[in-house]
């Protein structure tokens, strides 16, 4: 299991209407019923993938090149300190600012993804600022390695239109629009650059509600994915100063399962530095190029989304609205990385509690229960479990639960990895 994160939602005054689909963007928003209406969510992705979104929005310092957008002719210079790395270093930025997106809804959350390369000597900020805001508001300062800056989310950001709880917005007020920006950043006077592929942002208004309407199964029935088997558990103690330890390496080792299952993932040269008595390298590997600084975990959502694209997947964060998106996914074939908390009684055969976990959803029985590989297992044998798909469809798509102790706490509200072959 990894760092519980507290979700907060807010009920939607009205239902959103559909949009239709522009370049890239997926708007999950429909009319519904009015008994419906109580536990429909309001969902909207929207990504940039470059080059060609390059136009769209406003540079200053970029231009595309066959993979993505690299610096040219720098916007300016900015010196950068470390603490952590005990540095200061001088470096040239340039930016990429979106055009203003609106999901047609008034959002609560916001949470958005990148897809880039940043070789030795840079690396990346995401920022987004509201409709009609006042600040723009730093979502992550990244990189796939760790030895140019401490890769983190930016703690203490707050204004009039919301704040920043580590890798997601939270609107005082409805989100009705947002622009992103990306700054790239190198040594200075190097040629090196970072490659940015692809920026985008899930955009959610989720209604309150402690339990789901159960769905009945879909196309997904009798498809089970061949994904690899990582237990979290058989890290245990290793490498601490990321979080824990892999007691808490939940998002990382269901991340890992997910890009392997695509035959990619880190080379021997790459886990070089990983203790050669510990199994299952490539989980280390993950957790070390998901850890957070700042929120002192390797849960950080984008972070892991990022570092799945680093092997040239296209990854992001976003909510589904029901079990009949997650079988989508599974039917065509891709694995989907799910985010839950519940008590051990609320998950038959789990064996556990949590307030917030990670796990990879890799098919359906013929019934139409969940197939998962769970990280939270004791060996790589036990991943594989099958759990109830009412039970599952209420523990991961709700917004609100009771507590051991009786008490009400946040929970994920469909919160969902997708990684999959980059598009070209």
């Amino acid at each position: 299991m990894d760092d519980a994160k507290i979700f907060t939602m807010v009920i939607p005054l009205t239902l959103p209407k559909i949009l239709a689909a522009c370049c890239v963007a997926l708007a999950v928003a429909a009319a519904v019923s009015p008994t419906a209406a109580a536990t429909t969510a309001a969902v909207d992705y929207r990504e940039f993938r470059m080059p060609r979104a390059f136009g769209a929005g406003l540079t200053d310092g970029l231009l595309p090149g066959r993979n993505g957008l690299r610096i040219a002719r720098p916007a300016g210079t900015v010196e950068h300190t470390e603490p952590g790395l005990g540095t200061t270093r001088r470096y040239e930025y340039a930016t990429w600012t979106s055009p203003e997106h609106r999901p047609g809804f008034a959002a609560t959350q916001l949470v958005a993804s990148w897809n880039a390369q940043t070789p030795p000597g840079t690396w990346l900020q995401v920022e987004m600022r509201p409709r009609a805001g006042e600040r723009w508001y730093s979502l992550g300062r990244w990189a796939s390695g760790d030895g140019d800056i401490q890769r983190t989310s930016v703690p203490g950001q707050s204004g009039a239109a919301g704040m920043v709880d580590v890798d997601t917005f939270i609107a005082a007020q409805g989100l009705t629009g947002y622009r992103l920006r990306v700054t790239l950043y190198r040594l200075a006077g190097t040629d090196a650059s970072p490659t940015l592929t692809m920026v985008g942002a899930m955009t959610s208004a989720v209604p309150d509600r402690f339990t789901v309407p159960a769905s009945a199964p879909g196309p997904a029935r009798g498809i089970e994915l061949p994904v690899p088997r990582y237990s979290q558990n058989t890290h245990v103690g290793q490498y601490p100063q990321y979080g824990g330890g892999g007691e808490a390496w939940c998002s990382p080792t269901s991340t890992e399962m997910v890009v392997e299952y695509w035959g990619r993932g880190p080379s021997q040269a790459d886990l070089a530095w990983v203790d050669p008595a510990y199994a299952d390298p490539s989980v280390d590997h993950a957790a070390r190029h998901t850890y957070d600084h700042a929120y002192d975990g390797t849960g950080n959502w984008p972070f892991n989304t990022a570092y799945a694209a680093t092997f040239g997947l296209s990854a992001h964060v976003t909510r589904l609205r029901s079990m009949a998106e997650l079988e989508s996914h599974i039917a065509a074939g891709v694995p989907v990385i799910t985010s839950q908390s519940f008590r051990a009684d609320e998950l038959d055969g789990a064996g556990y509690g949590t307030a917030g976990h990670l796990m990879v959803v890799v098919g359906f029985t013929p019934e139409g229960d969940v197939i998962a590989n769970d990280p939270a297992s004791p060996d790589n044998a036990a991943v594989r479990r099958v759990y109830d798909r009412a039970q599952f469809e209420t523990i991961w798509l709700r917004t609100k639960r009771h507590t051991a102790s009786g008490a009400v706490a946040g929970a994920p509200g469909g919160i969902a990895y997708i990684i999959r072959p980059a598009r070209r």
